[in-house]
């Protein structure tokens, strides 16, 4: 009978004797080298493994999550710094673009002074591609004096003359075009002849007498007597001469001293060469 009533009431007796037991370890303290104090000990041994494991993944998930904010601030501070590069080249080739155009210009107002004439600076803004017209468009127009009839000048030589103008731009017609045609002369011979252009490219000296003295490399100028250009201004070098065939002129090949293709700005005379008597007087 009693041996049934410890039994049914285990549970409840257990805990009693352990409760028992715990206020009597807390009243009376556990020192370290009890017997009372192995249990923890034996726990901490185990637990301790466990607790360094979690402690070094979280340092490590933390050095993860440092090393990738790291990571996108240097990401962002390099695309920064490349932005910054391709500014920085960008204003130096604008830079060096204008130091160029600024060295033209000079050069064109120097053309200009030596002349001694009024004349106005302009940009090639296109020009003619259909392959029979050969024309430039220049940025100025009648709002800066200019009309039609008026001489194109480079730094190199002879342009050709405005055909067509309007308040903003206008339209120079090539030396080099076939429906062009200047009076010139050779500087060596002073042999004259009319500087044309070709259909099919080129530029040649018409109505050079085949007993005139004309040879390749002499330079051809402006004679001014076309009442456009003024006496003297270089249009090119004779590049050859044919004297075959029973014609009566030469034929007088002329490499124009401009490049046209790499024409950038433009000098444009706004006052008509002085007459030959007056070039005579000076």
């Amino acid at each position: 009978m009693r041996s049934s009533f410890l039994w049914r009431n285990r549970v409840l007796l257990t805990s009693g004797v352990l409760l028992i037991l715990s206020l009597h370890l807390i009243s009376a303290g556990v020192h370290p080298g009890d017997l009372a104090a192995r249990p923890e000990s034996a726990f901490l041994e185990v637990i301790s493994p466990v607790t360094g494991a979690f402690t070094h993944l979280s340092d490590g998930a933390s050095s993860i999550t440092r090393d990738y904010l790291d990571l996108i601030h240097v990401r962002d501070e390099n695309a920064f710094l490349r932005n910054e590069l391709a500014r920085v080249k960008s204003d130096q080739a604008r830079l060096a673009e204008l130091e160029v155009e600024n060295q033209h210009l000079s050069e064109l107002l120097e053309l200009k002074d030596a002349l001694g004439a009024n004349a106005v600076a302009a940009n090639v803004i296109g020009s003619d591609a259909n392959g029979i017209s050969r024309t430039l468009v220049l940025s100025s127009g009648t709002d800066n004096g200019l009309r039609a009839g008026m001489a194109v000048l480079a730094n190199q030589g002879v342009v050709g003359k405005i055909i067509a103008v309007s308040p903003n731009a206008s339209r120079v017609l090539l030396i080099d075009d076939h429906n062009s045609a200047l009076d010139g002369f050779d500087q060596r011979s002073r042999a004259r002849g009319i500087v044309a252009g070709q259909v099919d490219d080129g530029v040649i000296l018409k109505y050079a007498d085949r007993s005139q003295d004309l040879h390749a490399g002499d330079t051809i100028v402006t004679s001014g007597l076309d009442g456009i250009f003024p006496r003297g201004l270089l249009v090119g070098t004779i590049q050859s001469v044919h004297r075959e065939g029973p014609g009566l002129f030469l034929g007088v090949k002329i490499t124009p001293a401009v490049d046209f293709r790499e024409l950038e700005q433009v000098l444009i005379l706004t006052q008509p060469p002085p007459h030959l008597e007056d070039q005579a007087k000076d």
